[in-house]
């Protein structure tokens, strides 16, 4: 029998053979992808139906994930949103405030619709609402925060997809992906794994036309952070290109080599003994005749004082002082 596989896998194409490979180099990339993320790491508290997805507890009372089963419920977890044939029937929710980057970017590449922020109560119940909703599947961030929405799929027999802790509860939860779901960088892997994988399923992506979206997307920013850069590059913008002082705006030429204004040593003679025209003494010439005749404007007649310390007002009525 050992003969007859070591055949038959000779006969297999080379086709099968790479993709075999590249599956297995995946499956490596993307669980050291989770280690770098701590996708591992779970609390110090353990739910008794979570103790099937540990591998060990460290010294410090941490609970650490078996990552193969995480990639595996991944995989599970992707078929299930590959079965539904519009994506917009498919719900991603996060109520917490670092799931909330990563659930738009899954909706934005995946198709789904998503419902980031605080889940009002009877969306998936109460059809009077303006934000009735009626999806096929719902994925959840984490059934703990988001234990309303995964309560109301239970009344609406809706399955649901969560990321669960050690700690998480699993009631009305169907497909439990074991992992970190407390850190933002592990919540980003994960959304970031889980979009490729359905992208690989549908065909979207493959090794001839690989996705090339980085894993950063996916990660919550703070504000602070955003605004910050959002100043920094419309200070760069509002600044010109030649520097705070704009040199041809303001008329003069940018660069101007400083031999090309250098006075030649032979020109130097043409300007000797060159001296300003001399100002002309007592006044402009031709003007003395038209001032003959004329006297000089008699002096102004002294104001009479007023009893009391005031002075009269001026004949033109202007500028009396009190």
């Amino acid at each position: 029998s050992v003969l007859a596989f070591e055949r038959d896998r000779e006969r297999q194409s080379p086709v099968v053979l790479n993709l075999a490979k590249m599956a297995i180099s995946q499956k490596e990339a993307d669980i050291q992808m989770m280690l770098a993320a701590s996708c591992h790491l779970g609390t110090k508290n353990c739910n008794h139906q979570m103790e099937r997805y540990v591998y060990r507890r460290r010294q410090d009372g941490l609970y650490v994930f078996n990552l193969g089963k995480t990639w595996e419920k991944l995989q599970m977890a992707a078929r299930v949103i590959c079965a539904i044939e519009n994506p917009q029937d498919i719900a991603v929710l996060s109520a917490r405030p670092y799931g909330q980057r990563a659930v738009l970017k899954f909706a934005q590449y995946t198709g789904s619709k998503t419902l980031p922020g605080r889940h009002t109560p009877g969306t998936f119940t109460n059809q009077i609402t303006d934000k009735y909703e009626e999806p096929r599947l719902l994925i959840l961030t984490d059934p703990r925060t988001d234990t309303q929405p995964c309560r109301e799929a239970s009344y609406c027999n809706l399955p649901t997809i969560a990321f669960c802790d050690t700690d998480s509860p699993l009631k009305n939860v169907d497909i439990a992906i074991p992992a970190n779901n407390k850190g933002k960088h592990s919540i980003g892997v994960l959304y970031y794994i889980l979009c490729r994988m359905v992208l690989q399923m549908r065909g979207t992506v493959s090794p001839a036309n690989p996705w090339d979206v980085m894993v950063d997307l996916f990660f919550y920013r703070e504000p602070e952070e955003t605004k910050e850069q959002e100043e920094s590059a419309a200070a760069a913008a509002a600044q010109p290109a030649g520097g705070e002082f704009p040199v041809a705006d303001m008329g003069f030429t940018a660069g101007v080599d400083p031999a090309a204004v250098a006075v030649a040593p032979g020109a130097a003679g043409a300007f000797a003994g060159y001296e300003g025209a001399p100002a002309p003494v007592g006044g402009m010439p031709g003007f003395e005749a038209a001032n003959a005749g004329f006297d000089a404007a008699a002096a102004p007649p002294p104001q009479m004082q007023v009893p009391g310390g005031f002075q009269q007002m001026d004949s033109t009525g202007f500028g009396a002082q009190y």
